[in-house]
């Protein structure tokens, strides 16, 4: 297994934050039901969109040399009802940042979502 140094480690974290903050928009992360593509370049079916949450500009609170810890988001409303089991997050250009699997990659209290309920992240951490 090889180890990446700190300072590689910290490149890696600011290219990620600069790609998150790119394009005129903020970025935004959707919650999803049922099946998840197999990498980012699938377009993820927008009839299984439950959220869509927006970050605020810029993304990023805190980088480290282990993970990048974004801002909180704002609260949405569930446009419909479903259980979350994926996630994508968008950068400001609306380009596919990451997947990220409910319960595997991201912990959510709740991920049965009702429909018009209110929903929001408090803490979301990405380490690469």
């Amino acid at each position: 297994m090889s180890k990446t140094s700190v300072n590689a480690r910290l490149a890696m974290i600011q290219a990620f934050a600069n790609f998150m903050d790119s394009g005129s928009q903020s970025a935004t992360v959707i919650f999803y039901e049922g099946v998840q593509p197999t990498d980012t370049s699938m377009a993820a079916d927008s009839n299984n969109a439950l959220v869509t949450l927006v970050f605020p500009e810029p993304c990023i609170k805190e980088t480290t040399a282990t993970y990048v810890e974004l801002h909180p988001t704002d609260t949405a409303t569930v446009i419909k009802a479903g259980t979350a089991t994926w996630a994508r997050i968008y950068n400001g250009a609306g380009e596919a940042v990451v997947d990220l699997s409910v319960d595997t990659d991201i912990t959510i209290a709740n991920p049965n979502l009702t429909l018009g309920g209110s929903f929001q992240t408090n803490s979301f951490k990405i380490r690469p």
